[in-house]
């Protein structure tokens, strides 16, 4: 892995949305190779940086950079094959399709084929349906997922639905995987897994991970640098052990705790 370099660079990062600034002039690079975790209050904007990056919505100023090109404003296809992906707040799945099918439909979004030569079950056709259907299976077992190929999505228990999530993005053969509270709803034993499975995710596809999440120890544990946001701009970033005894980070925790009372 190739940590020293920059994969993606974020630079005075705004957004705006009316008279509310949801995000205010955030930074960020992320290295290759690493696990980098994203934390914050509610309503911190993190997710806002996540549609910003993959194009859901455009920048109001600033400057987002993969592999040293200009992307911010460009649209979510365009990011997609640039060499990001990204999984959901709030799985996003083809609830009444098979698992396979769910990760089968961004391979075949990959390739190209013509129309006729699919209705002619052209040789070449049939050989790469074979080869497609088959790095399906490779990344259902990969995420453990293999014996619920022929599952309807919507049947999966709902830690299950966030793997197949991951095995969907993982599809586009991303350089960058941006994972939006992955660990949400999910019990301490199922944190625990995911986070072994995140690590494994890194080594076994090469991929660097930006991670949101509200699971302290997920975060702890696996993520290194943190970057901490509050009211949409950067609050803090390093270590884990650094983060962990800023002070204005366990203020801004009081705080939101103290908001909920």
């Amino acid at each position: 892995m190739k940590e020293e370099q920059t994969l993606l660079s974020v630079s005075d990062l705004t957004k705006d949305f009316g008279g509310i600034r949801a995000v205010d002039s955030f930074s960020i690079d992320v290295r290759e190779g690493s696990i980098t975790g994203i934390i914050g209050p509610n309503g911190a904007g993190k997710t806002t940086v996540f549609n910003l990056v993959t194009g859901l919505y455009k920048p109001t100023s600033g400057t987002i950079r993969f592999r040293g090109e200009e992307i911010g404003g460009s649209r979510p296809d365009t990011i997609v094959r640039h060499g990001i992906a990204r999984t959901f707040q709030n799985i996003r799945l083809f609830n009444r399709r098979t698992c396979l099918e769910n990760v089968l439909t961004p391979l075949l979004q990959r390739e190209r084929c013509s129309f006729l030569g699919a209705m002619l079950g052209l040789p070449s056709v049939r050989r790469m349906e074979r080869a497609l259907h088959d790095k399906a299976h490779s990344l259902l077992a990969a995420l453990g997922l293999d014996a619920y190929a022929s599952f309807e999505a919507s049947t999966l228990p709902y830690g299950l639905q966030r793997k197949l999530e991951i095995a969907r993005a993982l599809a586009t053969e991303p350089s960058l995987l941006l994972l939006d509270e992955p660990a949400a709803g999910m019990n301490p034993e199922e944190t625990h897994s995911l986070a072994n499975l995140i690590a494994e995710v890194r080594e076994k596809f090469d991929a660097t991970i930006l991670l949101i999440e509200h699971h302290m120890d997920l975060v702890m544990n696996i993520c290194s640098p943190i970057v901490v946001m509050n009211f949409g701009a950067l609050l803090a970033t390093g270590t884990p052990e650094a983060v962990r005894a800023n002070p204005e980070v366990v203020k801004a925790y009081l705080g939101e705790r103290k908001e909920k009372r």
